[in-house]
């Protein structure tokens, strides 16, 4: 089908189109072939005054409008995002470089199932109850900042907009500068499901211009943020001159660990598409395999075989299952640390650096896979958010533990074994999420980090608890 590429021709603010405050452009750029496919206006803290302004007078009918026809709204939000779900992948997939099998399977569809699930718990949730001689109520928080990220653009979106317009509260949205075309859908269903102008608005531009305006504005009352650890700690260090709320989804460094009665074939299936599902462009991939040091060469061996069906090639192929990176800076960046991995020492056992042949144009790098890697090595400490997974051997179960909470994050984990050692194992990881033997993603859960992983969670009733306040009214 034809991608539109005029999404993103001006801000939406109270409603509509608004040109831009200023002529500069940033381009979106396909990362499979370098093209540019749209020029997106680079917002200014003008604009940001302007959608602030707009969601700041929204406020008051919106949060008045009952839960329960916020969520008819958000309901309705989803079935338009479903009736255009191919739109959606083949603009993703031109935006960012996800493999279009996985853009239709999840990047497009994800989003509807966050704002159904978000939109199920308007039910039964306890906006007020009785606690001895008080009334207390949850309100919603005000006007909500979003800053999201590019690795699965509407999702995050969604993981934002659904909890906080059911809270009541309206939204100021900056989107990823390098992933934003998805946004303009979005903003478009909106309309078409009855959400009142103002009640979302969009600024497009750079974290640096556009973010820190709405992280500093003084009549933004809350910021939730999903990205990087180094953009979360300027973002808290930027709100604080507010004292507003600030609720943080950073990075991860996953551990997957497989214990000595795991059913290796399966567990190490499932543990590589862990790691390098979405090119390992996932905060919560299974970045690090810890496996028994006894039968290393064993799991070696399936993890090889596993990730050669990883199948590098184009986005747009049906077949492609490691798409590019979604920058070339990125994939510099990823390619610098196979390079540094090589170079302190780990065994390459799959892949390695530079760009794959046949694949000299776009912002391509191998599924690259290292063996006997050092539990404090720059590659099993620092999230690189690509296709490269590093596996440590461990001598006992106590060290498996301690080298899957030895990094500064703490955000998923995995652990493969008997349901019951599994489970075991499992409590005593420090994350915010962690899958036994596989499980699948619940959206009625919550998610979020551990220490540098951030703070707050996302899905579930915790979700939607973060975008309202509470008040006790004694009586």
């Amino acid at each position: 089908m034809d991608i539109r590429t005029d999404h993103a021709t001006g801000h939406w603010i109270n409603g509509g189109i608004v040109p831009a405050g200023a002529t500069e452009t940033i381009s979106v750029v396909n990362p499979a072939n370098g093209e540019i496919i749209a020029e997106l206006p680079a917002g200014t803290a003008a604009d940001v005054d302007g959608a602030v302004a707009a969601a700041r007078a929204a406020f008051p009918g919106w949060a008045a409008t009952p839960p329960a026809e916020r969520a008819a709204v958000v309901r309705r939000v989803a079935d338009a995002l479903e009736r255009r779900a191919e739109e959606v992948a083949q603009l993703l997939t031109a935006e960012m470089g996800a493999p279009i099998a996985l853009s239709r399977a999840a990047q497009a569809t994800f989003p509807v199932v966050v704002a159904r699930a978000f939109a199920d718990l308007a039910t039964g949730f306890a906006w007020s109850e009785e606690v001895g001689n008080s009334l207390v109520v949850r309100e919603p928080i005000g006007v909500v900042g979003a800053i999201t990220p590019w690795n699965f653009p509407l999702q995050q979106i969604m993981s934002k907009l659904a909890p906080a317009l059911i809270a009541g509260d309206t939204v100021v949205l900056k989107p990823s500068e390098i992933a934003p075309l998805t946004a303009r859908v979005l903003a478009e269903t909106t309309v078409e499901a009855g959400l009142p102008p103002g009640v979302l608005n969009i600024v497009y531009g750079t974290g640096e211009v556009v973010g820190e305006a709405v992280s500093a504005h003084p009549d933004v009352d809350m910021i939730s943020f999903t990205g990087s650890t180094r953009v979360g700690r300027r973002i808290s260090a930027v709100a604080a001159g507010t004292v507003k709320r600030v609720a943080l989804e950073l990075g991860g460094k996953g551990a997957g660990v497989l214990l000595d009665d795991a059913d290796l074939p399966a567990a190490v299936e499932a543990a590589v598409a862990r790691a390098f599902a979405n090119g390992g462009q996932v905060c919560g991939a299974f970045s690090r395999m810890l496996v028994p040091a006894s039968r290393q060469d064993e799991i070696v061996e399936l993890v090889v075989d596993a990730a050669a069906r990883w199948t590098l090639g184009a986005p747009t192929n049906e077949a492609t299952r490691v798409g590019p990176m979604a920058s070339e800076a990125h994939r510099a960046r990823v390619d610098g640390y196979i390079e540094r991995g090589i170079a302190e020492g780990a065994k390459l056992v799959f892949g390695g650096p530079g760009r794959p042949r046949g694949f000299e144009r776009g912002a391509y790098v191998r599924p690259t896979v290292f063996a006997a890697v050092d539990p404090n090595a720059t590659i099993a400490q620092e999230e690189i958010f690509g296709p490269v997974l590093t596996i440590i051997p461990y001598a006992d179960e106590d060290k498996a533990v301690e080298i899957a909470n030895g990094t500064v994050y703490g955000l998923t984990g995995g652990v493969f074994g008997e349901p019951g050692h599994a489970l075991a194992v499992a409590r005593r990881l420090r994350a915010g999420q962690i899958d036994v033997n596989g499980a699948h993603w619940n959206p009625y859960a919550p998610f979020g980090g551990y220490r540098q992983s951030g703070n707050g969670r996302e899905f579930g009733r915790a979700g939607l608890e973060e975008f309202l306040e509470t008040k006790a009214i004694q009586r």
